[in-house]
């Protein structure tokens, strides 16, 4: 699976903007704020329906402009697909694939699944929970169909029990929403831990090669004590639950723990090394999802160079290109890229102010 064609009409400095990548790696190069990140965002709004620069989706569209358009061709076994999306200023967002208008974004991510490393990727170490959540669930949801359901209505019972909890309900009216939340907990609880096992296999290998010298143990936790019942656990935290206004144990606060020695791993790695774990995790999520569903994922990878020394770029760009996936790459100097590699990218672009040219 690769993009073929890819197509930028006012997103972010990029007024209008034609690719056509290749299915190898796609080296992107230009100086700072030339829109080189941008041409990955766009990728990643295109199969995310969000940027992974902002939480507010509106800023991406060009100031002069009051929508983005972005269209893609994807080559896929069975044949072509396109995908279109529109973002208007006012919030709306407009959805195709084949022609099809489409409702759930989540369809989008179904489509075009996408992995990105960037400086912001640094957050799944460092910004708590939430984000480690979030990779778990991503390769959830893409590796077994059930599920997103299961995750949607354990979503929206929690968000029912912590009304009636905010509210001051008595147990008794809260005991039939916690029968449903333990069962869809359970549900994906089971998945998630599922997939956590099936990751770790491939995790070790790429981290014994990135990080040689570095046991780091990745463990899944659920969100309350695995010893514990968790219907007897609802009903015993309670109290404490209804002095928080929310419910203390749960999915909700799942996490992914990734530590060396007895310390969490971002305290004991230095920022180079930080960066190929996440590299490590990304690729490995990447890998399962080949193995599982037989389905690449495009890789997005913004600034390689920086805090990789060269042996260590070498090491991640054979990485990426052994996982025979499309691979999107922006650098500043060219060079750091090309010299790392084994063979030419397949494709050079250079980016500059928002205008974008192939190097032959």
């Amino acid at each position: 699976m690769s993009l073929t064609r890819l197509n930028i009409e006012a997103f972010r400095n990029i007024q209008s903007a034609q690719l056509t990548p290749a299915a190898g790696i796609n080296l992107i190069y230009g100086q700072n704020g030339s829109g080189k990140t941008s041409i990955l965002e766009a990728i990643y709004f295109l199969g995310m329906g969000r940027s992974f620069r902002s939480h507010l989706s509106q800023r991406v569209i060009n100031t002069e402009q009051d929508k983005l358009t972005l269209f893609a061709t994807l080559s896929l076994p069975r044949g072509d697909s396109k995908i279109g999306l529109r973002r208007f200023r006012s919030g709306e967002t407009e959805v195709k694939i084949d022609g099809d208008k489409v409702k759930r974004l989540s369809t989008l991510a179904e489509t075009l699944p996408i992995q990105v490393i960037t400086p912001e990727s640094f957050s799944l170490l460092f910004e708590g929970p939430k984000s480690r959540r979030q990779f778990i669930d991503w390769g959830a949801f893409h590796s077994e169909p059930q599920f997103y359901a299961a995750w949607m209505n354990a979503r929206r019972v929690l968000k029912q029990r912590n009304q009636l909890l905010r509210n001051g309900a008595p147990y008794s009216s809260i005991q039939y929403w916690d029968l449903e939340f333990v069962r869809y907990t359970e549900q994906v609880t089971e998945i998630r831990n599922r997939y956590v096992d099936s990751l770790n296999e491939l995790l070790k290998g790429i981290i014994g090669e990135f990080l040689p010298r570095v046991d780091v143990k990745v463990s899944f936790t659920r969100g309350w004590d695995s010893k514990a019942d968790f219907a007897e656990l609802l009903a015993a935290q309670y109290s404490r639950d209804v002095a928080t206004g929310h419910t203390v144990s749960g999915p909700h606060k799942a996490d992914l723990r990734l530590r060396v020695g007895t310390l969490p791993a971002q305290d004991a790695l230095s920022r180079g090394q930080l960066k190929l774990l996440v590299c490590a995790l990304r690729i490995a999520q990447g890998k399962l999802l080949k193995q599982q569903i037989d389905k690449h994922s495009i890789y997005l990878v913004d600034d390689l160079p920086s805090e990789l020394d060269a042996q260590h770029r070498q090491l991640l760009l054979k990485q990426l290109t052994d996982t025979g996936a499309q691979v999107f790459v922006t650098a500043i100097d060219p060079a750091a890229i090309v010299d790392s590699l084994h063979a030419p990218p397949s494709r050079m672009f250079h980016v500059e102010q928002g205008r974008v040219t192939v190097v032959e």
